[in-house]
This record gives C-alpha cells, sequence and structure tokens, in this order.
C-alpha cells in the first residue's frame, strides 16, 4: 500500500530531513506544494487534506494555522512544534513514553512531535518516576548540550560563516528559565515541580547529551535500582539502548562522546554513578531522533507499519 504525504515546512531544517527520510521509500509518495505556493493558504489547505499524513514543520503559529486548515478526518497530522505538546488531544509522539502510547499513537490523527532536549529528559525521567524512584515533587536539573543545528537555518548559517570568536565557545542560553521544552519534559515525566534546566549549543552540528544528577542517598536509593528500572522499561526497545551501569568505555576514555549516536534513530542512556550520587545521561542525533527520526517513526507507527522503515 502507499500511503501519501504531506511536509508543510518543507525547506527548513526538520522538513527538509524528513524528506530524506522519505526519499528511500517506494510505500511513501510525496505531495510537494510549488515553490511559489508556499504561503498559498488554499494550495497547502489541498495538499494538506490530499495527505494520509502531514508533517507540521513551522513555527508555533504557523503550525496552529495550518492544523485549522485541515477538514479531512483521515489526515494525520504529526506536529514538529512546540504548539501541540501538552494538550491533550494531541498524543506525544515518543512511543517509548510508557506502555500503551504506541496504541495511543495509531488511533490518533493528531501527534505532537517530541522536543530534542524534551526526548532525552523525558526518557531519564518517565521510569524513575512510575517505578517510585524519584517523587514526583522531587526538585530535578538537567543541562543539556547540542549541536548547533538545533537552532535552525539562521544559526547554522551563523556558525558556518565563520569570523566570530565567540562562537568557538560552548554558549549556554535558555537562563530566563522559560526554555520552551520546559513544559512539555514537566507534562510527560510525571513529576510535579517544574525543573530547571539550562541548554547550551556547542560549535559542532549535530548530537546532543542531556544530563540529570541526582543524590542517591537523598533519595533512598542505588545505582543498580536507578540502572534496573530504565533497563526493565526499555527492554526489547528498538531506539532505547540501556548502556551497562557505569559504562566502561565511557570512563576509560575520560570524556564522553556527545556524537555518538548520530545518524541514529537512538537514544542511548548511562548511568554513571558512585555509592550516593548518579548521573544519568540520554544522547541522541537531534536531527534523528530528536527531531526528524522522531517524526517519521511516530508515522510508521500510526499507519501500523514496522517501527524502523525508512530508520535503518
Amino acid at each position: 500500500m502507499t500511503y501519501s504525504v504531506f511536509v508543510d515546512g518543507q525547506e527548513g531544517t526538520t522538513g527538509l530531513r524528513i524528506h530524506e527520510y522519505l526519499a528511500q521509500r517506494r510505500d511513501i509518495e510525496v505531495l510537494r506544494i510549488a515553490p511559489d505556493k508556499r504561503k498559498d493558504a488554499d494550495e497547502r489547505a489541498r495538499l494538506l487534506n490530499a495527505a494520509d499524513v502531514a508533517f507540521l514543520c513551522l513555527p508555533d503559529a504557523a503550525a496552529r494555522e495550518a492544523a485549522a486548515l485541515v477538514t479531512n478526518p483521515r489526515t494525520c497530522l504529526v506536529d514538529a512544534s512546540t504548539a501541540h505538546r501538552t494538550l491533550a488531544d494531541w498524543v506525544f509522539g515518543l512511543p517509548e513514553l510508557a506502555p500503551g502510547q504506541r496504541e495511543r499513537l495509531r488511533h490518533t490523527k493528531r501527534i505532537a512531535n517530541p522536543g530534542c532536549h524534551a526526548s532525552g529528559f523525558i526518557l531519564l525521567l518517565r521510569p524513575l518516576v512510575d517505578a517510585g524512584l524519584v517523587p514526583k515533587a522531587h526538585p530535578v536539573t538537567a543541562t543539556s548540550i547540542t549541536g548547533y543545528s538545533g537552532g535552525g537555518k539562521m544559526m547554522i548559517e551563523q556558525y558556518e560563516a565563520g569570523g566570530d570568536a565567540s562562537l568557538n565557545s560552548p554558549r549556554p542560553y535558555g537562563l530566563t528559565l522559560l526554555h520552551k521544552h520546559v513544559p512539555e519534559m514537566l507534562a510527560h515525566t510525571g513529576l510535579t515541580q517544574r525543573p530547571i534546566f539550562m541548554p547550551i549549543v556547542g560549535n559542532f552540528y549535530k548530537g546532543l547529551a542531556v544530563s540529570v544528577p541526582l543524590d542517591l542517598g537523598g533519595l533512598g536509593t542505588t545505582p543498580q535500582a536507578v540502572h534496573g528500572a530504565l533497563a526493565a522499561r526499555y527492554a526489547g526497545e528498538r531506539f532505547v539502548r540501556v548502556m551497562p551501569l557505569r559504562e566502561p568505555a565511557a570512563l576509560e576514555a575520560g570524556y564522553f562522546d556527545v556524537q555518538g549516536s548520530n545518524d541514529t534513530n537512538r537514544v542511548d542512556v548511562f548511568v554513571f554513578a558512585n555509592d550516593s550520587q548518579a548521573i544519568l545521561m540520554a544522547r541522541l542525533d537531534n536531527l534523528g531522533k530528536g527531531a526528524s527520526g522522531a517524526a517519521v517513526q511516530a508515522m510508521n507507527v500510526h499507519l501500523g507499519l514496522d517501527e524502523g522503515v525508512g530508520l535503518e
């Protein structure tokens, strides 16, 4: 069977990468809008309603406008913006979130694609909150370092133009504590206290690692219990890999490889710990499982296809 797919926002970083994933597939017919009609609401509405699946790779306001154009009940929207990630009538597009999430994705026509930082954070915390190892009201902090492609076309151009020495160093941002991923980080972990989150952009194209420190003594738990809860939750998952406790290869190298999951749709989960403290880390490709790969995976689940089609 062939499915028709339209990418609204096909010229952006996420849209271009989705097209790359779909180009190799024979089961997908890609609907394309003529360059001179990209802002034509009637033409966009026609293509959105003609598609079995439409990806919205747009700013938040434009994504809401696009969603309002859809009148065909058979069109499934996968929104890559932050506009719908915490709304009850949109299903969060992270199949590994919890038991039953894939079934929800199969039966919905509205999927909110997760943010890149949020994906790593949620995959680290949700199993621990569900297991009672991290109380819902526990104050959690997180740091995430990402490549500059996560900032979109303007940031990519800024870094690749060269000549600005300030870009050579890592740049913390989101220092107003109002980063756009925080609401979904709160909503989909089960936490009731807003996490303190600081992202950092580095002078490399792609790759992302979220780190969450935990005081195990204060939580009354152990490294083995934390690692065991993560391993149990993701046992059998194709795209989430829980690495051995205190991963020896990473410790021998002395430095963590932020880009070690690049060009995959995989999240690698690590627990580094001594007896009383731990640093949890989730590593992913911010353009893959952190954006376009996640969107295609959610589409595959919704259509009842093999989850890894076009991603492996």
